[in-house]
């Protein structure tokens, strides 16, 4: 029986040695993906204007334009892979990608899991609601449903500081925003920068709450230790920013939905440097 036992236990921490969130992390180097050809990018598939595809099936959006240099500047082709919030840590950890560009919030919880950039995005949280129960203040909140998508500093946020607050919690940005549209919530959290757009576009919503929070920003992540890509990444951001890049990121992607009156400064960061 004892021995039975024993091998029962070693089967056990064998399995889980060589079970994938055990391992290694997967990434390649710069140098490989230039000998490869490709660099694979994760980007949102359904949060306009930052990342989304169009009628014509073409990703477009703030991170999309970056990424299209980045790529440019490699001298490689470059490969979108749609992602969703809570799994952007795992797509760079089982090597699914090099680099994700989806709005990714540096946080030290995260920072432990992946090596991000320089910031190149800042932001804070906001909400939106129906002007016809308008919410202006999380008190308002306590006790009623608020919708968020799952892995966000919004879901971190409401968890640690208003536990009274029910979460509704989708996958996708897509599905939380109709959850919003149905009447499933009085409001929806997530980026300012990003209710702010969505509220432009749908009539009869508007974000009451639009800075809640401490001031983030927002970065490339690449795999934890892959420090060549790394190193290219924040050289790029440094080099972009003296041309002024993401400011014409913005002109060419945010522009229009934030209105000819809106103040790129408030979100975009040049060269790294806030």
């Amino acid at each position: 029986m004892k021995k039975s036992f024993e091998k029962i236990l070693v089967t056990l921490l064998l399995a889980l040695i060589t079970f994938p969130a055990f391992s290694k992390a997967k990434f390649r180097s710069v140098e490989q993906i230039k000998k490869s050809g490709v660099i694979k990018i994760a980007v949102f598939s359904d949060k306009k204007p930052f990342g989304y595809v169009n009628e014509y099936g073409k990703y477009q959006g703030y991170d999309v334009y970056f990424g299209d240099r980045i790529a440019k500047d490699l001298g490689v082709k470059v490969k979108y892979v749609p992602v969703e919030a809570a799994a952007r840590v795992e797509v760079l950890q089982t090597g699914k990608v090099d680099l994700v560009l989806a709005n990714f919030t540096v946080t030290p919880e995260r920072g432990e899991k992946v090596d991000f950039a320089l910031p190149y995005m800042k932001c804070a949280l906001g909400v939106v609601s129906n002007e016809k129960d308008f919410i202006t203040s999380v008190e308002q909140l306590k006790g009623k449903t608020l919708i968020i998508s799952k892995g966000t500093t919004a879901e971190t946020f409401f968890t640690n500081n208003y536990p009274e607050v029910n979460l509704l919690k989708f996958d996708q940005y897509s599905e939380a925003y109709n959850a919003l549209l149905d009447g499933r919530g009085v409001g929806l959290s997530t980026d300012n920068t990003e209710v702010l757009a969505w509220a432009i576009e749908n009539p009869g919503f508007a974000v009451g709450i639009d800075s809640l929070g401490s001031l983030d920003t927002i970065a490339p992540a690449v795999t934890k230790g892959n420090e060549s890509l790394l190193k290219w990444i924040n050289d790029e951001i440094v080099k972009l920013g003296s041309e002024n890049f993401f400011h014409k990121d913005y002109e060419a992607t945010l522009r229009k939905t934030y209105g000819e009156n809106s103040d790129a400064d408030a979100l975009v960061v040049e060269g790294g440097k806030l």
